[in-house]
Order: C-alpha cells, then sequence, then structure tokens
C-alpha cells in the first residue's frame, strides 16, 4: 500500500522507560552462624539508617521544590538521596536472608554484590506535584507485602537456618517484594520519573531483543562478575507468585487484625484514647 501525499513522517517511538533496577547475585550457600544472629549483627546499620532517614526526608522536601521548579534533581541531593537508597536496600537484603555478605557502612558500595542502579531523568512537573497522591497505590502494595513477609519472618529464618540456603522461590519472591520497595523509595525521592512496577516479576524479554537483553545481560555480568544478577530480568516461577500472594494476604490480615484490635481497646466511651503503638522502619 503507497502512501498518499499527506502522510507525514512518521514520529520516533518514545524513548524505553527506565526502571530502577536492582542486581542481587543468585542464592547460594549461607553460613548458619550469620544466618542465627542475622537481625542483632545488623543493630548498628539501623541505627545509622534511622538518622539517615531522618536527612532524606528533609532531602527529599527540598528535592520536590527543586523538580517542581527544574523538572530536575540537583546533583549533590541526588547524590545522597540514590546513596541512602542504595544503603537501605542492601541492609535490607541482608536482613531478609537474600545475601550473605555484611553490608558497608557506605552510601555507595560498588563491590558489595547487591546493587541499585538509578538513572536520573528529566521529571514530570505535573507528577511531582501530586506525587505523594499517586503513590498511594505502590505505597499500599509494598506496605502489604513487606509486612507479610516480615509476619512470616520466623519461618523463612528457620528454613535458611536448616537448609544453609534460601530455596528458589522464597529467592525470587523475596527479590520481588526488596526490589518493589526500593523502586517505590526511588520513585518518592524523585529519583526517577518511572512508576514503581514490575512487582509480580518481569514477562520474558522484559530488556528488550533477544541481542539486546544478551548484551544487557553481558554489562551487568561484567560489573558484578562471573556470578551475573539473579534479577535482571526477574522471572517468577508459578511458587514464587503464590508466595507473593501469600505475602500479600499475609499483611492483609495483619493490618485487619491492627484495626480489630484498636477498635476494641481504645477509643470506647468514657475512656481516652490507647496509645499508638511507635512505628519505625526495620
Amino acid at each position: 500500500m503507497t502512501e498518499g501525499p499527506w502522510a507525514g513522517p512518521i514520529p520516533p517511538s518514545a524513548p524505553p522507560e527506565r526502571l530502577p533496577q536492582l542486581d542481587i547475585p543468585p542464592p547460594g550457600p549461607q553460613r548458619r552462624l550469620t544466618v542465627f544472629f542475622r537481625l542483632p549483627l545488623l543493630v548498628p546499620h539501623f541505627v545509622v539508617l534511622f538518622f539517615l532517614h531522618i536527612a532524606a526526608w528533609f532531602a527529599t522536601i527540598a528535592t520536590w521544590f527543586a523538580a517542581l521548579a527544574t523538572a530536575r534533581v540537583p546533583d549533590p541531593l541526588y547524590r545522597f538521596l540514590a546513596g541512602y537508597l542504595g544503603w537501605a536496600t542492601r541492609v535490607d537484603a541482608e536482613a531478609m536472608l537474600l545475601v550473605d555478605r555484611y553490608p558497608p557502612f557506605a552510601l555507595h558500595a560498588p563491590g558489595y554484590p547487591v546493587r541499585v542502579e538509578v538513572t536520573g531523568d528529566r521529571l514530570n512537573r505535573l507528577a511531582v506535584l501530586f506525587r505523594l497522591i499517586l503513590l498511594i497505590p505502590a505505597l499500599i502494595v509494598q506496605a502489604l507485602a513487606s509486612s507479610g513477609w516480615w509476619a512470616l519472618g520466623l519461618i523463612w529464618w528457620l528454613i535458611v537456618l536448616v537448609m544453609g540456603r534460601v530455596p528458589q522461590p522464597l529467592f525470587e519472591a523475596s527479590a520481588a517484594v526488596l526490589r518493589f520497595r526500593m523502586r517505590t523509595g526511588a520513585y518518592a525521592m524523585m529519583l526517577t520519573p518511572a512508576y514503581p512496577k514490575g512487582f509480580f516479576g518481569d514477562r520474558p524479554g522484559a530488556l528488550g531483543t533477544d541481542a539486546e537483553e544478551a548484551e544487557e545481560v553481558g554489562r551487568v555480568t561484567e560489573n558484578l562478575g562471573a556470578s551475573g544478577s539473579a534479577t535482571r530480568p526477574l522471572v517468577l516461577g508459578t511458587p514464587a507468585t503464590v508466595l507473593l500472594v501469600v505475602f500479600l494476604l499475609a499483611g492483609l490480615a495483619g493490618g485487619a487484625s491492627g484495626s480489630t484490635s484498636s477498635y476494641t481497646t481504645g477509643d470506647e466511651p468514657g475512656r481516652g484514647p490507647s496509645p499508638s503503638p511507635a512505628v519505625t522502619d526495620r
């Protein structure tokens, strides 16, 4: 079919959306002693991250105003927030039994096997203005999944302690939760214009054509070493998908039971409100 004289040039396709990426090596043997004391060993990191979280909160407010005015994040703020996100993600990966290597006390750790890759693309001012409202669905999903994982955390800890390694379905599901949490944090801090997605993993071919995927995998392998990345792309099997649903249901059940408990124990007629439990980051 020939084109008529009214046919204009075909507009170039929009550049592909660049989601933040999380690289984690494949699951391997873990030392039972470090598994047993995993959370106590990470207490120093939790303390440091508590103060970094406060600094990141103020930095995010400054970033919001800057992004609203210029559609970009100032470089110093970007480097700090990206470093904070990477640090928190590395600690979460260790706490969730995805790796067995103690994370360094550093904003940037190029030699650590867990890596976060965020590309600072130009932001949409309208999306920046309504960022908190847009975030609500993603925040609900990541909160349910994370709380569900930790509600059943004792089971995962016992499994890894007995087996000396993380079963593949648990690894995939835990990595999916952590990656979605990381992407939600990156979007909240204006580090990326890409809305968090991929909670149930990537579809086959998510990195592009076979040639593009091979090139991407080769680049990641060159950066990470021979082990490569087990999460780029992150293609989930059926057992891992079922586990993700279990996480969501456990988080939902925990939230419902907490609401019921608050209703039955506080704010009753003739009584003052019961004190709310403190909410802290892990």
